[in-house]
């Protein structure tokens, strides 16, 4: 049996609608009860919806938030994140205000926009926190992450810009099925290394450990796990790195890998 199962949110946990099935709740919950840990590994931030995915997963566990610059325990809030450098985040808000795109700036706890309006607005409501737009500079602690929030038809235009000291995460939501977000965090920063030092602080070897995914964002955390799984609904970077393959996530796909995971 393995010793961590690390589980994506949207498009693996989180189906259309912004729905979860009750069958893949009862199967993370049977694999905590036999002393599995399970670790939220997302692009969002420790608020709203993900914080209580997190909490309900693994009550006093660690998770992984923000493509990796957050990783924060359920049980306390001690955080050890990382901080996104002054210079280039600076430069990405000035040219989100030149090119009228919306760039979301977060820290662990509070987020800020540069464009206040629908992209906004329907983000806010995924993620299950209030729409209160403010600019990214009344942000008062740690700025972790930038995120560009555009339409699907920008993504390489986006991907392709300069981004010196950063690295990227294109992901999509299904509940956001037109929209893409481009998280960029510290050079060095992902859902791959934050894996290694949550794994680390359990005691765990990667052998040990299975990634659950279905973006191109999920791929670091697969290339480091033992065990990566992809969702039936994966895009074909997160296929391409994947050992296992199960169902659809409205069909209920992350129980299989959950229940795949007590096997091994």
């Amino acid at each position: 049996m393995l010793g961590l199962i690390c589980v994506d949110v949207d498009g693996t946990l989180v189906g259309t609608g912004n729905l979860i099935r009750d069958d893949v709740w009862a199967a993370l919950a049977g694999a905590r009860a036999q002393g599995v840990r399970i670790a939220l590994c997302s692009g969002r931030p420790a608020l709203g919806h993900a914080l209580g995915y997190a909490q309900r997963m693994d009550a006093d566990g660690w998770h992984v938030f923000q493509n990796g610059a957050s990783i924060v325990n359920a049980g306390d809030g001690e955080s050890m994140s990382e901080p996104i450098p002054d210079g280039p985040l600076n430069h990405l808000i000035a040219h989100a205000r030149q090119t009228g795109r919306l760039l979301e700036v977060y820290t662990d706890t509070e987020w800020a926009v540069t464009q206040p309006g629908d992209y906004a607005e329907r983000h806010a409501t995924l993620l299950g926190v209030p729409y209160a737009p403010r600019e990214p500079e009344t942000l008062v602690g740690t700025r972790v992450r930038a995120q560009w929030v555009v339409p699907r038809a920008q993504e390489t235009e986006v991907v392709n810009e300069p981004h010196d000291g950063l690295d990227l995460h294109p992901a999509g939501s299904p509940a956001m099925p037109d929209v893409m977000f481009i998280s960029a965090t510290r050079a060095g920063v992902s859902k791959g290394s934050a894996i290694r030092r949550i794994a680390a602080g359990y005691g765990l070897t990667l052998d040990r450990v299975m990634m659950v995914g279905d973006g191109e964002n999920d791929v670091s955390a697969m290339q480091v796990v033992g065990h990566p799984v992809a969702m039936g609904n994966a895009d074909a970077p997160a296929r391409e790195a994947a050992r296992y393959h199960v169902g659809h996530v409205d069909d209920g796909g992350l129980a299989e890998a959950v229940r795949l995971a007590l096997t091994l």
